[in-house]
């Protein structure tokens, strides 16, 4: 399996983090989800599943903050365009980021389940885009937290493949 996603001169396009115009941001975080384009699914691929993540926020906040999250994506849906997150339908379904975390108080639902692009506050931060082809569709709602999606997962990954992702802070 692969993933191809489009960077400029090495890196995420700015409208997809950090740099996005005033409008396609909402405090403080990205709302356009980036196009991704898939190939080499295996044949008996069921459903498909993704995790976004930027493992260099680890030393900035303590964890892994999780960007975006989704899973029941068709294996015929190779290419899922521009602002996917905000315009995904049944029966795909996503799960929480990181801002649906009570310990960081943010109080806009809006911005809890879907894409919440990379702002990254120090530096340059390599994000991970995980895909997994699964021979099931999993049982799993919308707002699922990314550990229910991996155990969910479990005994169901036919392949998967990974892509760094590389986002700027300025």
């Amino acid at each position: 399996m692969e993933i191809n996603v489009h960077l400029d001169n090495g890196l995420l396009p700015d409208k997809y983090g950090k740099f996005a115009s005033a409008n396609d941001i909402k405090n403080g975080k990205p709302l356009i989800s980036f196009p991704i384009k898939l190939s080499n699914i295996p044949a008996s691929t069921k459903s498909l599943a993704f995790t976004f993540t930027d493992p260099d926020s680890i030393p900035v906040c303590g964890f892994e903050w999780i960007h975006w999250t989704a899973a029941n994506i068709s294996p015929d849906q190779l290419e899922l365009p521009e602002n996917f997150s905000r315009m995904a339908k049944d029966p795909v379904v996503q799960g929480k980021n990181s801002s649906a975390s009570p310990l960081l108080g943010d109080t806009d639902d809006d911005l809890k389940i879907g894409y919440n692009g990379p702002y990254p506050p120090d530096a340059t931060h390599d994000y991970a885009l995980k895909v997994y082809a699964l021979s099931d569709v999993l049982d799993i709602k919308e707002g699922f937290w990314m550990n229910e999606l991996l155990h969910k997962m479990e005994g169901e990954v036919l392949d998967s493949a990974q892509i760094t992702l590389p986002s700027r802070a300025n």
